[in-house]
Parts: C-alpha cells; structure tokens; sequence
C-alpha cells in the first residue's frame, strides 16, 4: 500500500482484545473524549516522567481526562533507561497501590518509551492486571513500544529481559507531542522508522528516503503518514504473532540484537539512545546478510548512506568515540531474548523491504562485523 493512500483508522486486530489507535495532532486536550468511553471506571492513574511533567503535556492529558469526569492520580518518575529497574518498579507499584486502586482503574503512561514499557509492565502484575493506556509522546515510542503489548524491565544482564505481555485498552498519538522533542531523540526514533521499511516495504523504504528530511525538520502531514505506515505494519504483524511464537514478530527485531548488545555493553546512562543503538544494529544485521551472501553489498550501503546523510550514527565510534569489546557484545547477545538453547537467532534480509530469521551465522564472520567499527 502506498503512504499516500493510507487508512484513516488503525486497529490492533486481537480479537476480543482488539485495540484501537489514534494519530494525529491535538489529541491530548480530546483525550476524555477520546479514552472516556474506553475506560472501565471514571479512575486513572497517570505515570510520567519528569521531563515530560515539566512541559505542558502532562497538564493537557490531566485537565482533558478531568474534564470528562475521569479522576486522576500522578505519578512522576526519574527520566531515561535507568527507570526499567526492579527498584523503580517495586517503587511503582507500592505508589500505585498507596493510591487505593481498583481492578478498574486505568493507568496510563504518558511518555518515551521507558515510561510506556515500566508503566505497562505495573499496570501488567499491579492487582494482576490493570487497565492499560499508551500516550507516547517520542517518535520512537509511537512508532514502535506503544504498540503491541510489549512491557518490561532491564536487568545487568541485558535489556527487557524480566516483563510481560500485556495489551493496551487504546493507543493515542499526538504528533505535536513531537515538536519539543530533542533533535537527538527525534532522529534516534527515526531509526525504528525506517527499520519497517527495510524489513516488509520497499516503497516505504523508498517513501522514506525521500521525505523522511522534511519529516524530521518538521513537516507534520509527512509526520502522521510516515507514523500511520510505521503503525500500521506493526500492528499487522502483532495481530498475526502476539507473542512471537512463529516468528514473524521477531523481524520486528531488525538490528535489535547487535544493538540491544550495544546498550548492554555501554549501560542504560543515556549514552547511547536505543534508536542509535538500534541504528547501529541494522547497519551492522545488512553487512552481515552482505558477508553472509544473503544480500547485495548496495543494499547495506543503501541503508547506511540513509541514515548518515539524515546525520544518524551508523557506527559506535560516531557516539561515543570508541569502540566496544567484541567478547562483551558476544557475551550480551547471547542473553538476547530470541537466543534459543544457547544459539544466538539474527534478524538478517535478503533485500530492502525483505527480512528472515536464521540462527546460522558463522562465528568467525560475527567477530569480523563486530570488529567493524569504522
């Protein structure tokens, strides 16, 4: 489908657990009207982070739930990847309960991606199970961690390795959300923009290479179609393979396991953004399926000229100018979620718009992709 001609309406296709998702700008001052009839009771809890708390979004989604007759209690957590923590979370969940919910009251996670996933996570084991509402107000978590269920921690050992699937009542993206991002964090969340096209949509890619610079400047039309296309490959793959049980959701992984190793090896301070380690990873996953024989050369070269020229990291060095011991990334890959029986799984393509899982991946042209880091 091309992105000119996309759908208006989006919808999690789960069943009886169906979901819908909304895009567009002004959302969160419409979201009573938008959520109220979606919410078992007239009780929210609203988890943020502070520096979402310190602009004015947080006060909109408020004042619009209020408004609906929907009551509010918020929660407002320390910023960044060192919140996915169990100490954060028994923090969470102890506020959550001091608060006096019910199994009715929704919570909902305005925020990146950090906050949608330790919020989700709360809402998933908080009275064993709450209701649940995704507000992401980051590109990359509107395109990619608000939807499909996906909640969770990290641990020393690696990231999102202790959460749960737990499916939200409803998905609401307001793109002016956008507009008081940080430059870096836009362009991190581009990463998993471009990561949809490259695994199952080859005009996307294309779509993408020629607007995505307008996009990021912030052309708001290019904004909402590029989130909708993203969206709604997504959600396609979900509603097929909820909980990665035959595979198909795991191409939705392109590049995480180099980067999920990325992040691993540099700790969850902020030095490096999941979107760019993410970026780093895809680059790294096409020169593989190149070495590998799965790929022609110009296809990695497609992607890295891509990202580059949109000023994204595509190599280490660019963050933080240094390179990453190869036994250390070795060793958090094999954590990866999708290792099986010790055997590491990779996400690697054929082309643009065409991805497969393998687990057969010659350790001596790991390493040499690893040491790459030019």
């Amino acid at each position: 489908m091309s992105p000119e001609r996309l759908p208006e309406g989006l919808e999690v296709a789960l069943g009886d657990r169906a979901y819908p998702i909304h895009i567009g700008g002004g959302l969160l001052d419409r979201a009573g009207e938008i959520l109220g009839p979606l919410l078992p009771a007239p009780r929210a809890v609203l988890v943020t982070d502070s520096h979402v708390a310190a602009t004015a979004h947080a006060d909109r989604l408020e004042g619009s739930l209020r408004t609906a007759g929907i009551a509010v209690q918020r929660i407002v957590v320390p910023p960044g990847e060192g919140s996915k923590s169990f100490e954060r979370l028994s923090w969470l969940v102890e506020r959550i309960l001091v608060g006096g919910v019910d199994r009715k009251t929704a919570l909902v996670a305005l925020g990146g991606g950090v906050i949608g996933d330790l919020a989700g996570f709360a809402a998933a084991i908080t009275l064993r199970g709450l209701p649940f509402v995704q507000v992401p107000t980051s590109l990359l978590a509107q395109v990619d961690s608000s939807v499909g269920g996906k909640t969770g921690i990290n641990t020393p050992q690696g990231k999102n390795l202790v959460g749960a699937f737990h499916q939200p009542l409803a998905v609401l993206i307001d793109v002016d959300t956008l507009n008081d991002l940080p430059e870096r964090e836009l362009r991190a969340g581009y990463a998993e923009i471009i990561k949809h096209g490259a695994i199952a949509d080859a005009a996307y890619f294309a779509w993408l290479e020629r607007h995505a610079a307008a996009m990021l400047a912030g052309d708001q039309a290019l904004r909402v179609e590029a989130i909708r296309r993203s969206v709604e490959i997504k959600a396609a793959v979900v509603a097929r393979d909820e909980r990665e049980t035959s595979g198909e959701r795991a191409l939705l992984n392109f590049g995480h396991t180099f980067g999920h190793a990325y992040e691993a090896v540099a700790g969850y301070g902020g030095g490096l953004l999941h979107g760019e380690a993410v970026a780093i990873g895809m680059v790294k996953a096409a020169r593989l399926s190149t070495r590998l024989g799965h790929a022609p050369a110009e296809a990695a070269e497609r992607l890295e000229a891509h990202l580059e020229a949109l000023g994204i990291a595509t190599s280490p060095r660019r963050i933080r100018n240094e390179g990453f011991a190869v036994d250390a990334l070795l060793a958090a890959m094999g954590r990866d979620k999708k290792a099986e029986a010790g055997t590491v799984r990779f996400v690697l393509w054929r082309q643009v718009g065409e991805a497969f899982l393998t687990a057969r991946v010659d350790p001596a042209t790991l390493d040499a992709v690893l040491q790459d880091d030019h």
